[in-house]
């Protein structure tokens, strides 16, 4: 049943790193797309919506990615109990 559980947190893990990387990228481009219609600046606006979506990505995946290494850290140095024997 162990092996069950980390599976399943692997991929709630990966499934959340990637709804990471999908969101900001998203939401610059509908952004995008309201100031083109809102204001009529022309297709160079998604270029710019691109590049600040990818790089609000990569923050938050790295971050993401800290935390995940913080937690294993703090679960590898978790002092065992007397009775614990897993």
């Amino acid at each position: 049943m162990k092996g069950l559980q980390e599976i399943i947190k692997h991929v709630s893990m990966l499934t959340q790193l990637g709804l990471s990387f999908a969101v900001p990228i998203v939401l610059c481009l509908l952004g995008c797309r309201w100031l083109d219609g809102k204001f009529e600046l022309g297709a160079w606006i998604y270029i710019v919506g691109i590049f600040f979506g990818l790089g609000a990505a990569f923050m938050t995946a790295y971050k993401f990615y800290l935390y995940t290494v913080s937690k294993t850290d703090r679960e590898k140095k978790k002092p065992t109990s007397f009775n614990d024997h897993s």
